[in-house]
């Protein structure tokens, strides 16, 4: 990839008379920071995976700009996208888990990306193909085609041990059948003349463990890395990445590619270890501290790439994002600002993508939230929430009222506390982050609520 930027900086605004310009976000499931081959930060081998192969990741990373600290707004799925289709956070809209309840969401009347678009230019067409993972309908955020609501089940997978023995497939994921709809849809989008938004939500790296025969071959025959060793796991991150390169292909044959802004994000962070897979010593996501499930940097930062027009190519970017912040960015690309919104927690990085270092984005809480309330039995087994400002980031457990003090910079693995020595930003940031929750009326741990079967209101616990 060409040089680091320090900071975000990149070529100059766009020509205000191009049309209107289209949209490709590719949402991968349970894909860790340094799942892929692409460094999230240029010259740490530890910021990409020592095992996996993705080549055509990394030909759209050499296309634009990589972010080496991008975070999604949740540790697990049903969250995450509620934050990137909402740009609010989990806690704002009480949905702090996957299965629970969200009758309480007027998914109707919220602004999403594809209203918001709608707003900018109403010739916009709305496409959602692969895992949706929320509640609703895609309709009912605004998406014109969709291939329905589709959990995790409709990717393969099997709720048991036998996840995590790879299963050879043709069409592993279904990665093949989303592509052809989704090029199947900018196909007609281009016909029609009218601009798009298109999210191909892949069920890939999610377990069920799928793969091809023949990338499975492939990595039971290569050396396998420290960190990373599960061929099984290798072979469907590489079916993945194949499809991703059919994919720009479709983008490129249409005559799209000039024209059109693609994204590229997971979830949430993987899973710290895939069971029966020997040895385990430390979390998949290292040097990062744990992983799906936990508010910890495994669970929360994951791969972010950004390329189109007027995006400087082979750039990197070392400024916070959130999943939250996609939704204001995707508007003012196309060229309205939804900022100044009390209601949104994300704000755009628009100006980091075009503008200078000093460029930053303007949220209405200084920092982001991380929010996880429940005891699930897995990860940290305990209900906690965090908050990252600046280059630290504090971690509440709720159930005892303890909290550390990480400070990312020197400390990516989060392994000392510093809450001894910094003890008034220690409490400041633990301020800030009670009141958000407050603030926001976010959920409020209780012994015996888990957030799920019942409806919110039933359960009469809040900040």
């Amino acid at each position: 990839m060409g040089a680091i930027l320090v900071g975000c900086n990149a070529e100059k605004s766009l020509d205000s008379e191009r049309l209107p310009p289209n949209f490709l976000f590719i949402l991968v499931d349970d894909q860790g920071w340094n799942g892929t081959s692409v460094e999230m930060i240029e010259g740490d081998s530890l910021s990409r995976s020592d095992f996996f192969e993705t080549p055509h990741l990394e030909a759209l990373a050499d296309s634009g700009m990589v972010f080496s600290q991008a975070y999604a707004a949740a540790p697990v799925c049903a969250p995450s996208r509620y934050s990137i289709q909402f740009g609010k956070t989990p806690a704002r809209l009480s949905v702090v888990r996957v299965g629970m309840n969200t009758d309480h969401i007027p998914h109707g009347t919220l602004l999403s990306i594809p209203k918001a678009l709608s707003g900018v230019d109403s010739n916009y067409v709305a496409g959602h193909f692969g895992k949706w993972g929320m509640g609703s309908h895609p309709r009912t955020f605004g998406y014109d085609h969709s291939d329905g609501p589709n959990q995790n089940k409709e990717g393969g997978f099997v709720n048991d041990r036998s996840q995590w023995a790879v299963e050879t497939k043709d069409d592993p994921k279904r990665i093949a059948e989303l592509t052809d709809a989704a090029v199947a849809f900018m196909a007609e989008a281009k016909t029609s003349n009218r601009p798009f938004y298109l999210q191909v939500s892949h069920y890939a790296v999610h377990a069920s463990i799928q793969a091809t025969q023949g990338q499975l071959e492939a990595f039971e025959s290569k050396e396998v890395g420290t960190r990373h060793t599960d061929a099984g796991f290798a072979a469907m991150t590489a079916d993945l990445d194949a499809g991703i390169g059919a994919l720009m292909r479709g983008l490129d044959s249409l005559g799209l590619r000039g024209n059109t802004y693609v994204f590229y994000m997971s979830d949430n962070g993987s899973v710290p270890n895939i069971p029966g897979a020997k040895p385990y010593t430390r979390s998949l996501n290292y040097p990062l501290s744990r992983g799906k499930w936990d508010a910890m940097e495994g669970g929360v930062r994951v791969p972010l790439v950004v390329s189109g027009p007027g995006i400087a190519r082979g750039a990197y970017c070392n400024q916070v994002v959130s999943g939250s912040d996609i939704l204001p960015t995707i508007s003012q690309l196309a060229g309205r600002s939804i900022a100044g919104d009390p209601t949104l927690d994300g704000g755009s990085f628009h100006e980091m993508l075009f503008e200078e270092e000093e460029a930053t984005i303007v949220r209405a809480t200084d920092g982001l939230v991380f929010h996880v309330p429940y005891r699930n039995g897995i990860a940290l087994k305990r209900p906690h929430s965090a908050l990252r400002k600046g280059d630290f980031k504090l971690l509440k457990f709720q159930d005892t009222g303890e909290t550390y003090l990480y400070d990312l910079r020197a400390d990516l693995g989060e392994t000392a506390d510093r809450t001894a020595d910094l003890q008034k930003t220690s409490e400041a940031m633990e301020r800030q982050l009670d009141a958000y929750l407050h603030d926001v009326k976010a959920p409020k741990w209780a012994e015996g609520i888990t957030w799920k079967e019942h409806p919110l209101e039933t359960f009469h616990s809040h900040h």
